[in-house]
């Protein structure tokens, strides 16, 4: 049985590796040509687009590693059967549950290898990716409206709820254009501070440097709210944020490891807000190393397709429309349960379920009938 494990796993980690190679060539060079509308601004030359292009590889190998085991796995089951050396395996003793077995303990470790992709080596790639584009590019900026977090604190005025704006994020880590509004408990504006820049310490109080602060108070005699204004050079404000959740909500969701976005989507529950983009993102995230042993069980049935039954370039055209219809179903799943609505865990499972029962469906049929 060593020698069969070792021939197989030899087999399909060749082919996987081969076809993930190919994958994240071509993604860098489309990723490349694409940076290179950038060169030229400001300092970003044509070494800082490779290396950024390059730092975006680990976030694709996390996507397309299942499509690659899917595919590499079909195409070296395939040779083995074209070549008759899986009909020898198969009549020495390799029953289909002795197969399965032994796929799904390669696919368990694929899936770790994905797992630790995605959660350590991908985040951190990212991050530097977006330093290159700070440094050489500017300030990193975020959509229109920028990037909002709200806070909750108990002050000896009593309770205040805070919304805060960053307009974009300089290369050095500082978060420019900052905008602070400050509530009480009935939900008026009292306060609003305006800082050109700030950081977040370590204990997240707010160093901000340019600040204006303009407070209401009580009425005056004409019923008017009373206004006043301060200017700082330095100003501390203290709030709840940490950096860890400042950084979250600034920063793509891509830079983000498994529980960094559980440490988020508990900050947006506490804070009463919208939380179901995250919490799909965060399942998805959980479950998706599961996709290589899905895609495992899946590459097993064409194994037992006879060799006269079609081409093996028929069959690696069939494992790529599989890997394509899988990243599709995946993605649609994901906007379809963020617009209805539906259980984060059920949206990012769906895709994995449907198509390892589909695997399991026709090996049954295979092994029974073939």
């Amino acid at each position: 049985m060593n020698t069969v494990r070792r021939l197989l796993y030899a087999e399909i980690v060749y082919s996987v590796v081969f076809v993930a190679l190919a994958f994240l060539s071509l993604f860098f060079f489309i990723d490349f040509v694409d940076e290179l509308g950038d060169v030229g601004t400001k300092e970003y030359s044509v070494l800082h687009a490779a290396l950024y292009t390059l730092l975006l590889l680990p976030r694709h190998l996390y996507e397309l590693f299942p499509i690659a085991v899917l595919i590499g796995a079909i195409y070296a089951l395939s040779r083995l059967a074209q070549s008759s050396e899986f009909t020898v395996l198969r009549t020495s003793g390799l029953g289909p549950g002795r197969a399965l077995g032994l796929l799904g303990m390669l696919g368990f470790f694929f899936a770790v290898f994905t797992f630790i992709v995605g959660d350590y080596l991908a985040p951190l790639s990212e991050t530097q990716a977006a330093a290159v584009h700070t440094n050489y590019r500017g300030s990193y900026k975020f959509e229109r409206a920028g990037a909002w977090i709200k806070d909750h604190r108990r002050t000896p005025e009593g309770e205040r709820s805070y919304s805060v704006s960053v307009g974009s994020a300089a290369s050095d880590g500082e978060l420019l254009n900052i905008h602070i509004y400050e509530f009480d408990a009935d939900g008026r504006l009292v306060a609003r501070i305006a800082a050109e820049q700030g950081q977040v310490d370590a204990d997240a109080t707010w160093q901000l440097k340019q600040a204006s602060v303009t407070r209401w108070s009580g009425s005056n005699a004409d019923g008017l709210a009373q206004v006043r204004e301060e200017k700082f050079t330095n100003f501390a404000w203290p709030s709840t944020l940490s950096p860890r959740v400042v950084a979250a909500a600034v920063l793509p969701v891509t830079t983000m490891s498994t529980l960094d976005l559980f440490r988020y989507i508990s900050h947006l529950a506490n804070n009463e807000q919208a939380a179901q983009r995250y919490e799909i993102q965060f399942w998805k995230r959980a479950l998706y190393p599961l996709a290589c042993l899905v895609m495992v069980a899946l590459a097993l049935p064409f194994a037992y397709l006879q060799a006269r039954d079609s081409g093996l370039s028929v069959r690696v055209f069939g494992g790529i429309m599989l890997g394509i219809s899988f990243v599709l179903l995946n993605n649609v799943t994901g906007h379809l349960g963020l617009l209805h609505e539906w259980a984060p865990w059920a949206v990012a499972a769906t895709p994995s379920a449907l198509y390892l029962l589909m695997s399991l469906a026709a090996f049954s049929w295979l092994v029974r009938y073939r």
